[in-house]
């Protein structure tokens, strides 16, 4: 009976469809072992009201995740034994790096948290004409960093075993000629494309999405003097976090897996 249990504990762990807690330890993970968490991850184990015995899974942020089993829990410690990494991908076939305008607290949070879900490559804050918020470089450092936990708890939310980078915040004209006209899209509510016209692209594709207040009709012409793609959705001016959120389900609907018919029923 005790040896079912585990099995069955262990197969649930393998599960991406089991609601067990999931929780991401920087490479590398030692398997095979029972290993102290990182002291940080601690009051999530608490927060999920975990006990001993309970399965968990860890992932390491590279695509493999690790079934594991809570051990010890204590106020500020706890341990686990690790099992046989399994690589799992929920990753989109369409990269996508957000060049999101960087907005105003909540906003911004907002916005990197859904991309993440949404199934983002990565995230390039930039500061744009309309950008309320301004950084020195120690401050950005702090954003970027909590922008990255922000992505980081979302992967452990979603299923994502890879976690998308959250780059250091820059100025957008600083990025204009490094980047490839034919796979870049800006978000323009006088455009002409909409998301059903656009191809697959050969590569990675940029988004462009404005801060409050959207792009400057200077930055605007210069995207359409770089001949990126000006996509509209529908009539209404939407607020910054959700044109993220609309763009990023529209390519994804369109050109990512947002459209896949879900995966057979084991055993069915």
């Amino acid at each position: 009976m005790a040896a079912d249990l585990a099995e069955s504990q262990d197969t649930q762990a393998a599960s991406p469809h089991m609601s067990l807690t999931r929780l991401y330890i920087a490479p590398p993970v030692t398997a095979g072992e029972t290993q102290p968490l990182p002291d940080e991850l601690v009051p999530h184990l608490r927060a999920r009201r975990l006990r001993p015995g309970d399965a968990l899974v860890l992932f390491d942020g590279r695509g493999t995740e690790f079934p594991a089993r809570l051990e010890t829990l204590e106020r500020r410690a706890a341990t686990v034994t690790v099992k046989p990494g399994v690589t799992r991908d929920a990753e989109s076939p369409l990269a996508i790096s957000v060049l999101q305008g960087i907005s105003k607290g909540d906003r911004m949070d907002f916005a990197v948290q859904k991309a993440v879900e949404l199934g983002v490559a990565e995230i390039r804050p930039v500061f744009t004409d309309n950008s309320v918020v301004r950084l020195d470089a120690a401050r950005a450092e702090k954003r970027r960093e909590h922008w990255q936990r922000i992505a980081i708890a979302a992967c452990e939310q979603c299923g994502r075993n890879r976690v998308p980078a959250v780059h250091s915040p820059v100025d957008l004209g600083d990025l204009w000629e490094a980047l490839t006209p034919s796979r870049c899209v800006v978000m323009d509510p006088s455009g002409d494309r909409s998301a059903l016209t656009l191809s697959p692209p050969a590569g990675v594709l940029s988004l462009l999405v404005g801060p409050e207040g959207g792009l400057s009709e200077t930055e605007l012409a210069r995207a359409g003097a770089e001949r990126w793609q000006r996509l509209r959705l529908g009539p209404r001016v939407l607020r910054t976090e959700t044109a993220t959120v609309a763009a990023l389900t529209a390519l994804q609907l369109v050109l990512g897996d947002l459209g896949l018919p879900a995966p057979p029923t084991p055993g069915a």
